[in-house]
């Protein structure tokens, strides 16, 4: 099965889990970045990051060159911001289409996944969705922990 790893992430929690999916499954992987590069810190982070959500604002994205068509599975990654997906993931699913496809939902957070799967999926209608996932502060696992989670997890949706 041909797969894909499209992941969004602020601090690093989504790249190391997309990390060990790719190891897990074999798949290719994908980075969302935004064109503001400017990493906010402290307590100034979440009033920005919760602004960008309840503003509803869409980031500018580098381009990705990443066509959904071309795989059997695709799996999507996003930091929660404000009980939602990051702001980078919607602007990215706004302007690629996927549809019909088997697809697997994945989020990082440090307390609270809110309404992320939901709102992915109403994003997202119209698709299979495989399976979903959330970590807790993934980089503060234990790394073995995490990566048998992974392994399980990714069993189920390839299934």
């Amino acid at each position: 099965m041909k797969t894909a790893i499209i992941y969004y992430s602020y601090e690093g929690s989504c790249a190391l889990v997309a990390g060990i999916i790719k190891a897990a499954l074999n798949a290719d992987i994908y980075e969302i970045k935004t064109k503001d590069a400017k990493k906010r810190t402290g307590f100034f982070k979440y009033v920005w990051g919760g602004s960008q959500v309840v503003m509803r604002r869409k980031p500018a994205l580098k381009p990705l060159a990443v066509d959904p068509e071309s795989y059997d599975l695709i799996i999507l990654g996003t930091p929660v911001w404000a009980s939602s997906p990051s702001p980078a993931m919607i602007s990215f699913l706004g302007r690629t289409k996927i549809s019909g496809k088997k697809l697997a939902l994945f989020c990082c957070h440090a307390g609270g996944k809110g309404q992320v799967f939901e709102k992915l999926k109403v994003i997202l209608a119209g698709n299979n969705i495989a399976g979903e996932i959330d970590f807790i502060n993934p980089a503060g696992m234990d790394q073995a922990v995490l990566k048998q989670e992974i392994s399980e997890w990714a069993k189920t949706i390839c299934a």
